[in-house]
């Protein structure tokens, strides 16, 4: 359960695009302190940075995810004990943003691809994984997920069997970075997720209605609509709502 969030519940505007009977999970926060939710013995903090970055700090450790946009853009926030990379494209890797960020015992973990690219120093601090395969960092426990296109006029962006998403099981609670994918059927199949960050833009991932049916099916607790520019988040949390899941629709500021 949540124990602190700089956020408002969407008001009346909202809630008449569902019908006056009809409460939408959608929260649009103010960015202070992140969003902040209970495990069992502490708490994980989400910072959205921009479109697929973001920190995560969890009880021991410091996360960043797909850190792209140079340092300037992490100012403020701890020096990182990990960072997750999910796949080559520019705004998820940028070899000059890792160098600038990685700390003296940073840990890299990224796909298979994204390793061969990397530059030696960081390659000597990076752990590749492949979809399927899992490993421990610290009490964390990570395991890599299939990320890929299935629309037969994307299949060129994000080809099966190269990228990765990331579930990662902190202290109790198991969060999911889908990184750039569609619905397929590895993130349908998901349980227990409490938090999620799923992307749905075109070309590139998949639209509201993909989005919104494939979290209506594996329900997270929370979902983060993330790397979603020309998409509008606030129609897929009416999609959500409409769905009838016990999913809270949390909106980030990815593109303040």
């Amino acid at each position: 359960m949540m124990t602190r969030r700089d956020a408002l519940k969407l008001g009346a505007a909202g809630a008449a695009v569902l019908g006056a009977t009809t409460v939408m999970p959608f929260v649009a926060r103010a960015q202070k302190g992140g969003d902040t939710y209970e495990t069992e013995t502490g708490q994980i903090t989400i910072h959205p940075i921009d479109h697929a970055s973001f920190v995560m700090t969890v009880p021991g450790m410091v996360i960043y995810a797909d850190p792209v946009g140079g340092a300037a853009a992490y100012e403020g926030h701890p020096e990182p004990d990990l960072i997750l990379v999910t796949h080559e494209h520019g705004d998820h890797y940028d070899a000059e943003t890792l160098a600038a960020l990685a700390g003296e015992n940073t840990r890299l973990i990224t796909n298979p691809a994204v390793h061969d690219m990397l530059p030696e120093e960081l390659k000597a601090k990076a752990t590749a994984m492949a979809n399927g395969e899992t490993m421990t960092v610290g009490d964390i426990e990570i395991e890599a997920i299939p990320a890929y296109n299935t629309t037969e006029d994307r299949l060129q962006y994000h080809p099966q069997g190269r990228d990765n998403g990331y579930v990662l099981t902190i202290d109790g609670r198991r969060v999911y970075i889908a990184g750039d994918t569609e619905d397929i059927p590895e993130m349908r199949a998901l349980e227990d997720i409490y938090i999620a960050f799923v992307p749905m833009n075109l070309p590139y991932t998949m639209d509201i209605e993909q989005a919104a049916s494939a979290v209506a099916e594996f329900a997270p607790t929370y979902v983060y609509p993330y790397h979603y520019r020309g998409q509008d988040p606030e129609a897929f949390a009416a999609r959500v709502a409409e769905a009838e899941v016990e999913t809270e629709v949390v909106q980030g500021p990815w593109y303040s």
